[in-house]
């Protein structure tokens, strides 16, 4: 059978994840590989549903852990209804986030890495991308796209303060450290089309 693969784009607020998402699936759809594009939190309907609940309301919303839930189970309805059914019949996924946003995003204080692993190995069967790109900048230069892109703007996780923002790409770092065959850190910095051009380079060994 026909198996596709499946990429995922991360990093913090203002990297240019989305864009490059979009320029990078175009380049892929250029060389004749089918692509999906989605994102998390989101991708089917369930998990739509529960995006907003996630993203819109106060900061304190949500506790940690009923927020870590929320995330899991609207990845569980990703999985099984988008992701899954695309791998199968040899698409490319590419994803705006995944499972690593949660390690870093709640998976710090009261919930560890591995809680949030576990969660994902109840809800999802422990899928992994093929490739996790973590894209990186200045913290000076992410805070002023997202401004641009938001017009000032954020989700209630987004308009977390600049220490839990730091956290977040210390996290990511340490997943590509540790994780170095799956996941790499990716300049964001410079003009979109060369930083496309890394995301390339970057899948190299995968494509066709």
């Amino acid at each position: 059978m026909k198996t596709g693969r499946f990429i995922s784009l991360e990093g913090g607020e203002g990297v240019g994840k989305s864009t490059q998402l979009r320029a990078l699936s175009a380049a892929l759809r250029a060389r004749g590989i089918d692509v999906v594009e989605t994102r998390e939190p989101g991708g089917s309907a369930g998990a739509e549903a529960i995006r907003t609940l996630l993203l819109t309301g106060a900061a304190d919303r949500w506790s940690q852990r009923a927020e870590a839930l929320l995330f899991a189970a609207a990845r569980a309805d990703h999985v099984e209804k988008t992701i899954r059914p695309a791998l199968q019949r040899g698409s490319w996924i590419l994803s705006d986030r995944f499972v690593d946003s949660s390690r870093a995003y709640q998976g710090m204080g009261e919930l560890t890495d591995d809680d949030i692993l576990t969660l994902h190995r109840i809800g999802s069967a422990g899928l992994l991308p093929d490739r996790t790109f973590a894209l990186t900048l200045p913290e000076a230069e992410a805070e002023r796209r997202a401004h641009m892109r938001d017009g000032g703007d954020t989700d209630r996780i987004g308009a977390r303060d600049s220490t839990f923002h730091q956290r977040v790409a210390r996290s990511f770092r340490g997943f590509a450290s540790a994780e170095s065959d799956r996941v790499r850190i990716v300049d964001a910095s410079g003009a979109a089309q060369t930083v496309t051009m890394r995301l390339l380079q970057g899948l190299d060994d995968l494509l066709p």
